[in-house]
């Protein structure tokens, strides 16, 4: 649908009909002439101040039929909007957290083969670095070349088990990679 200017500016309420028949009424948040995208902050003047609203970003061409219903606020005037930062500092210290855990679970000089090997027995397994050696249930120790002769330490039922693992985890490699290890 071709727009005749101001009936997509900024802050135009409209209610709208969709070439797939969906019917909803917004704001018009932007409008790049260039994409013809429109994006609409639906629910205006319904909800309360700070609750969540929905945001469609449709082409201005699926629009099949549409009236201007008023004209409201500006939808991006910094005094309007409501940011929770104590909720948006909980998000980014819980990305943080999660950033440095993973990046805990990444050894620092070791093979592809090592990694796959850790990651295989911290799949069933607590497993964490010391250098280039896994350290399983903060007592089993598998060292280069991580073959099941390479394991030591912690009790005898947990070092079997880290041996069945490490072993499954070796054959395994070699099925998927043949030759490479």
């Amino acid at each position: 649908m071709e727009s005749g200017g101001e009936e997509f500016a900024i802050g135009v309420l409209i209610s709208a009909k969709t070439t797939l028949g969906d019917e909803f009424e917004g704001q018009i948040v932007s409008f790049d002439r260039p994409t013809n995208l429109l994006v609409i902050q639906e629910g205006v003047g319904k909800a309360e101040r700070g609750e969540r609203r929905n945001v469609r970003v449709i082409k201005a061409n699926y629009i099949r039929e549409f009236s201007v219903v008023g004209r409201a606020d500006d939808p991006l005037d910094p005094a309007g909007c409501v940011l929770d930062l104590s909720a948006i500092h909980a998000r980014e210290e819980a990305a943080l957290r999660q950033a440095e855990i993973e990046a805990e679970r990444i050894g620092v000089g070791v093979t592809p083969e090592a990694q796959s090997i850790f990651d295989a027995l911290s799949k069933t397994l607590p497993v964490q670095w010391d250098k280039t050696d896994i350290v399983v249930m903060k007592e089993v120790r598998v060292c280069n070349p991580y073959l099941p002769e390479n394991v030591s330490g912690g009790t005898s039922a947990a070092n079997e088990r880290v041996k069945k693992v490490l072993d499954f985890e070796r054959k395994r490699l070699l099925v998927r990679v043949p030759g490479q290890f």
